[in-house]
């Protein structure tokens, strides 16, 4: 499937003329007017970066994120065969998405990785495995009913507690109290994210500043086996990991940025001087040519110095990370990023894989453990995704643009399996008909979040634009979130930042490279405009009336509801109960009086728009397969492409259903209106 077959897709979803553009992208003659983004210049990209919003939305087209919702916690779940929440594989996906999420999704996210911290390691509670989490370790993976301690897959009695993994879980939950801005939330997540940090700190070497900890320690475990030296008694020695120290660093800055939310000015004191120590620590993992190695032996041997006779790989992860999370400079960025692009065989098909050549310090080596299959040189996309966030900082456009057409060929195909072997040509499950796994979503996220980077604080939000050359005006008709604030963003011009307005009047708080919007107490909507290069801002052009994400549907079309109508007759399976259509068909109604009472901001109002865009999509998929202008996939996958259509309409009308009943007997009086207004339908 080539580029030209992929931007066709992209014109007949969007109605652009974006599949001929290609020919002269930098012209600026063409204009671009996308479902989610409109400009001039480089049409090629603006209707990728359509494209790459287009996948966390409903459409009619390519798998999207609203296909990976669980009912059992209405949350996000890995995937139909990775039915749990892994902190390594939604690293990427979420840090890159959060922004993009409305109240719906950023529920789920919430739900998801709550699971993570009610299973939180408390010096009792055993988990999967009978191994009983120290007091503050996070998981590996968690559900409702388990959880793992240590990494679960390979020689788990070797295992190390989940350090890697704790210190994603503080980055991640302190990001997205961050963006909620609930004090409430924040003073219940504290103590725990707190716990979290105190029990990563306590492996840290106190006069080297760096943390030793053991195999399975990182987070694309089981890969790392610390010396890996088998020791008499059968472990494996500890070691220095690199990692740890960079994302440790990402998530102090964050949860320091929470403390100052709530005024505790003894914790601020205590994480910003073990910040201090650690990113002296952090030093000695520094090649001469700007790098991060692996890990450092307490003996002194390294692991991961590119070229050296023995471990002489490159670790992608804490260098990727170091640039995503601003761990290094721009200088030392782009240091990296020259070291990686030096390395061709670390992106042999565009996505980075984490190692380049083979480990030689594992523990084993066989079947998975091979190179090219799993944690050993196969892709992950959740790494993909912070790797997009680094290739925006040091303007590597046309690398992130690459590796984000990887990933859309496999949208398209219904393939967007996690990992990918082959060093990432392969899916991981290929006998399966179709594969859905989020990992895969961090790519179109840091696709999307490279161009402003997005850098939430206690005090505001801080753009960081990075737009490429070939774009001369951009206008993001989505909105941004923070708090109860939308931001919407556009921009005239290329090059450094020379101007800059909010809702129409022209602000000082920004330099060559970023724009400050400080919070205040105000709800309501922001209009960013910035010209770049000396060209003028453009004030935006977008109307919030018509950006809801959805308008009520009211169809007297029987057929309209009936979702079971995009089965092919002869293929189909099974059959969704009169009870749940006539359900689905009471969520337009039920929307509806959710605006009419002033509710439509609420959870349970997006939820319900998200069901009826769903049936939306649904409707056009099945018009666009009878016009033949969708390409069928082979038999067994289109049946199976269509009947998750299908199952993520039921699934997620069953747990709003679920969650109204709930709300039923609750003490929360706008929760309990929503239910009245439920029944009453």
């Amino acid at each position: 499937m080539n580029l030209r077959y992929v931007l066709a897709i992209i014109s007949i979803i969007y109605g652009t003329e974006a599949g001929m553009a290609q020919a002269n992208p930098a012209n600026s003659s063409f204009s671009f007017e996308g479902k989610y983004f409109a400009g001039n210049g480089d049409t090629n990209y603006l209707a990728l970066l359509d494209s790459a919003y287009s996948l966390l939305e409903p459409n009619a087209e390519m798998e999207n994120l609203s296909m990976l919702y669980k009912q059992d916690w209405d949350g996000f779940v890995e995937g139909p065969t990775w039915n749990a929440w892994w902190i390594q594989n939604s690293f990427g996906p979420t840090y890159t998405m959060l922004p993009f999420m409305d109240k719906a999704y950023q529920t789920f996210i919430y739900n998801s990785q709550d699971m993570w911290f009610k299973m939180q390691g408390n010096g009792v509670r055993k988990d999967n495995n009978g191994y009983v989490g120290p007091k503050g370790v996070l998981c590996d993976a968690a559900t409702p009913d388990g959880v793992y301690y240590r990494q679960g897959d390979g020689k788990v009695d070797k295992h190390d507690w989940c350090f890697g993994f704790t210190t994603a879980g503080i980055l991640l939950e302190s990001e997205l109290m961050l963006i909620r801005r609930d004090k409430k939330e924040i003073d219940h997540y504290l103590p725990m994210l707190e716990e979290s940090a105190d029990f990563v700190d306590s492996r840290r070497d106190t006069i080297k500043n760096m943390f030793l900890v053991g195999p399975a320690a990182n987070l694309l475990a089981p890969s790392y086996a610390g010396t890996g030296k088998l020791l008499p008694d059968g472990s494996y020695g500890k070691a220095y990991l690199a990692e740890i120290s960079v994302n440790y660093i990402a998530a102090l800055n964050r949860l320091i940025e929470l403390e100052k939310i709530m005024g505790r000015k003894d914790k601020i004191k205590l994480y910003s001087h073990r910040l201090d120590l650690v990113k002296k620590g952090l030093q000695s993992f520094t090649t001469p040519e700007g790098y991060f190695i692996r890990s450092i032996d307490p003996d002194g041997t390294k692991h991961g110095v590119f070229g050296a006779p023995k471990h002489g790989y490159f670790e992608s992860t804490p260098n990727h990370d170091a640039m995503a999370f601003r761990v290094v400079d721009d200088r030392k960025a782009k240091k990296i990023y020259n070291i990686i692009k030096s390395i061709p065989k670390l992106r042999p098909y565009k996505l980075i894989i984490p190692n380049y050549p083979a480990y030689d310090d594992m523990y084993e080596y066989d079947g998975i453990f091979k190179n090219g299959i799993w944690v050993n040189g196969g892709e992950w996309t959740t790494c993909e995704a912070r790797m997009q966030l680094g290739y925006y900082r040091v303007g590597a456009y046309q690398d992130a643009k690459a590796a984000f057409e990887k990933i859309l060929h496999m949208a398209i195909s219904f393939r967007m399996d996690n990992p990918l072997s082959d060093f990432g040509n392969r899916p991981y499950q290929p006998n399966l008909p179709i594969n859905v796994v989020y990992d895969n979503w961090g790519v179109p996220g840091g696709f999307l979040r490279g161009l402003f980077e997005y850098i939430y604080s206690a005090e505001g939000l801080r753009l960081y634009p990075h737009i490429p050359p070939g774009i001369t005006t951009l206008q993001q008709k989505f909105p941004i979130y923070f708090g109860r604030k939308k931001i919407y963003i556009a921009i005239n011009g290329s090059g450094n930042i020379s101007s800059v307005t909010v809702n129409g009047k022209p602000t000082k708080d920004f330099t060559k490279k970023s724009i400050f919007l400080p919070l205040d107490a105000k709800v309501g909507i922001i209009h960013v405009s910035i010209g770049l290069g000396g060209s003028p801002t453009k004030e935006s052009v977008i109307n919030e009336d018509q950006q809801d994400n959805l308008k009520p549907v009211i169809s007297m079309d029987n057929d309209y509801w009936n979702i079971d109508m995009l089965r092919d007759v002869a293929h189909a399976t099974s059959k969704t109960t009169v009870a749940v259509l006539n359900n689905i068909k009471k969520m337009s109604r039920f929307y509806s009086k959710l605006v009419e009472n002033n509710l439509q901001e609420t959870y349970e109002a997006k939820h319900a728009a998200l069901i009826l865009e769903v049936v939306k999509t649904i409707f056009e998929r099945r018009k666009l397969k009878k016009q033949k202008k969708i390409e069928l996939l082979p038999e067994k996958s289109q049946v199976a492409a269509d009947n998750l259509y299908i199952s993520t309409v039921n699934n997620l009308t069953s747990g709003l259903i679920q969650l109204l009943e709930k709300e039923k007997s609750s003490s929360n009086k706008e929760e309990r209106k929503i239910y009245l207004i439920w029944k009453s339908i």
